[in-house]
């Protein structure tokens, strides 16, 4: 949505390193698998969708697309949240939508990634398909990697009429969950598809610098230093320290929250006009971009560098955290959230020591296990015709 005029701005180096900051290699493994074609498919079929405006069926065929986008890659229903709202001046009804991935040691802190799908002026293939491309390659690419931390991917409308989206977020989610949710930090995609005809090699990282308020302005400092240091170490694009304002992100920081973002470098002079085409940006920019957010991702919601050996996310995306476990387990369901399910425990000779059956499974399922033994033990999860089985053990 934004027009900027940079006069708070510092060319960093790629080579700056920021609290202890290093390569690691499985997330540039997995960064490097961001693919030009499936960003370059993402835009086409985008701004194939139309203007994108509310009380538009553009605007739901954006929304079920996303979706189906999700679905297509292994998550579930169970794993998505809608986010219904209307606002003062229309009876539109608009949606966000929310994609959860849960952490394995912190499943209820979150790493929020949003960008906007709405439109204003014209299809919006770069303000904003450029970012909704980009989470929808993190979101393939993490499907099956477990992080710490858990992960929002969140696809805003109503941006393009004053964020709208992204208030009643955080008005109506963030700030009504019991406890108030616990936010890591939002990190904020908006148009970042670059100019066509142009050298786009640097992407713009945006920190708070906000007095209203201001007790969050170190952190997002400390938290964008990060994500330039991320850039450098999984793409190949320079970068450019600015302020973060006029977008979605916003919704948060006045929340007090801790923010960050990209914002393309070279900005397209067709936002918010019928023009604001794929022919009039650079496909392979955004496809460094993705890259660069994709290595961010990795390294904020911390992912593990190794596959895990001992309870990998596998069969139906099912996993269970902590490993080794003391008086609770918690059993992220994956594709089996939403099913009626039955969790057996079986101790190393193959009796039942434990079970719990469950009529509609939660996206999180916590089972108390204070009553076992210390030892070896087999879960088995049987959800209508499947079964899954992880090992756990006991401390």
């Amino acid at each position: 949505m934004k027009t900027k005029t940079i006069v708070l701005s510092l060319l960093v180096f790629a080579f700056f390193k920021a609290n202890s900051q290093t390569f690691v290699q499985r997330y540039a493994d997995i960064a490097n698998q961001v693919s030009q074609t499936n960003v370059t498919n993402y835009l086409t079929e985008f701004e194939a969708l139309g203007l994108k405006r509310r009380g538009t069926p553009e605007l739901d065929n954006t929304f079920n697309w996303i979706k189906n986008k999700y679905l297509s890659y292994g998550y579930t229903a169970g794993q998505m949240q809608e986010d219904s709202y209307t606002y003062s001046g229309s009876t539109a009804v608009c949606k966000n939508l929310i994609l959860n991935k849960v952490g394995t040691l912190y499943p209820n802190i979150y790493v929020i990634v949003c960008a906007h799908y709405d439109s204003i002026g014209g299809t919006g293939t770069n303000d904003n398909g450029s970012g909704t491309a980009c989470l929808l390659e993190m979101a393939r690419l993490l499907q099956n990697v477990n992080t710490q931390y858990s992960i929002k991917f969140i696809n805003f409308s109503g941006e393009e009429d004053g964020l709208k989206g992204s208030q009643h977020y955080v008005s109506s989610i963030v700030n009504a969950t019991t406890p108030k949710m616990n936010i890591k930090l939002v990190f904020n995609l908006d148009e970042v598809g670059g100019v066509a005809g142009m050298t786009n090699n640097t992407i713009t990282c945006e920190k708070d610098t906000n007095n209203s308020p201001s007790t969050n302005n170190a952190a997002s400092a400390t938290i964008t230093n990060e994500l330039i240091t991320c850039v450098g170490l999984y793409s190949p694009l320079q970068t450019f320290l600015s302020y973060a304002y006029a977008s979605d992100y916003m919704s948060f920081q006045a929340n007090n929250e801790i923010i960050t973002g990209f914002f393309e470098k070279n900005e397209t002079t067709h936002k918010h006009t019928a023009t604001d085409f794929l022919s009039n940006m650079d496909p392979v920019y955004n496809y460094n971009v993705a890259k660069a957010a994709t290595g961010a991702v990795l390294h904020f919601a911390v992912a593990d560098t190794t596959l895990d050996t001992v309870n990998p996310v596998g069969e139906f995306q099912v996993n269970t955290f902590p490993n080794p476990i003391n008086d609770f387990i918690n059993v992220s369901m994956g594709q089996l959230s939403g099913l009626k399910s039955k969790f057996s425990f079986y101790d190393i000779n193959g009796k039942i020591v434990l079970q719990k059956e469950v009529e509609n499974s939660k996206l999180v399922e916590n089972i108390d296990v204070a009553g076992l033994s210390k030892g070896m033990y087999l879960l088995k999860i049987n959800s209508d015709d499947k079964e899954v089985t992880k090992k756990i053990v006991v401390e």
